[in-house]
C-alpha cells in the first residue's frame, strides 16, 4: 500500500494532508525519514511514525475507554463535552464510534470501533451481552431491593417485567448489578422502579471483558487479540 493511502487510512488527514505530512519529512519508518509519497509498504503490522510518534497499522480500530463523569458519548454533545475529545484526532478522523452508550455522568467501560459488524454485535440487546455495573444508592441496600431486582421490575412502555440477571449487595448503600438488556437509562430506572435512587453509576465489565485496574479515567488503549478474546469469553445461558 502507498504510504499515502497507508496515512490516510489510519486517519491522519485527506492524501493531500498525508504527502504533505511525508514531503515535510515529518514519517518515518524503520528510522528512515520518507520522502515519497508514492512508496509501498505491506501495512498489516507497519509500525510507523508521524512526527515523531510511534503507531502501528490497524486495519481496524478497536478500543476502549475509562469513560469519566461529565462526557457525553455523541459526536455532536448538548450540555457536556464529547468523548471524542478524550481521543487522537486520528481515530475520530477514521470515524470510530461509541458502541452503546453511557449517561453523561456514568462513568467506567466504553467500547468504540470503526468497524460496523464489532459495533452491532456488541451493542444489540438481542445478542444479551451481559453488563456489569456498581451501583452507589441513595437509600440503603437491603435484601428486599436485592429481591425485587433479580425477580423483575416494571418499567414504563416496557411489556414484561425487567430483571436483573446477578445482584449482589456490596456495601451499605452499594451493589453490583448484571444486566443482559440495553434499555435507555436501564439501572436508573431499574433502581426507582425498585423504590431506591442511584447516585453514582459505574459499568466495569462488558461480555468477559474488564475495565482494567491501571487504565485511569480519561485514558484508553487499543484492545488486542487477547481483550478480544476475552470480551466474546462469557456465558450466554446465564
Amino acid at each position: 500500500m502507498q504510504i499515502e493511502r497507508l496515512l490516510h487510512s489510519q486517519g491522519f488527514g485527506s492524501r493531500k494532508e498525508c504527502r504533505a505530512l511525508i514531503r515535510a519529512g515529518l514519517v518515518a519508518v524503520a528510522g528512515r525519514i520518507l520522502d515519497n509519497p508514492a512508496e509501498d509498504f505491506a501495512p498489516e503490522g507497519l509500525e510507523f511514525s508521524v512526527d515523531d510518534e510511534t503507531w502501528v497499522y490497524r486495519e481496524k480500530a478497536y478500543l476502549v475507554l475509562h469513560k469519566p463523569a461529565g462526557y457525553e458519548c455523541s459526536r455532536r454533545p448538548q450540555f457536556h463535552p464529547s468523548v471524542f475529545a478524550l481521543l487522537p484526532d486520528m481515530l475520530a478522523n477514521r470515524d470510530v464510534q461509541c458502541v452503546g452508550r453511557l449517561d453523561q455522568d456514568t462513568t467506567g467501560l466504553l467500547l468504540l470501533s470503526d468497524d460496523g459488524q464489532f459495533i452491532h454485535r456488541w451493542s444489540s440487546g438481542k445478542k444479551r451481552t451481559p453488563k456489569v455495573y456498581e451501583v452507589t444508592t441513595k437509600h440503603p441496600v437491603d435484601d428486599a431491593l436485592i429481591a425485587a431486582l433479580l425477580a423483575g421490575v416494571e418499567l414504563l412502555d416496557e411489556p414484561a417485567p425487567i430483571a436483573a440477571s446477578a445482584c449482589l449487595k456490596t456495601g451499605e448503600r452499594s451493589l453490583r448489578l448484571t444486566i443482559t438488556e440495553g434499555k435507555y437509562h436501564q439501572v436508573k430506572r431499574m433502581l426507582a422502579a425498585a423504590g431506591n435512587r442511584v447516585e453514582a453509576l459505574h459499568r466495569s465489565v462488558v461480555g468477559g471483558l474488564a475495565l482494567a485496574a491501571d487504565l485511569a479515567p480519561g485514558d484508553w488503549r487499543w484492545l488486542d487479540e487477547a481483550d478480544l478474546a476475552r470480551l466474546a469469553d462469557y456465558d450466554e445461558t446465564a
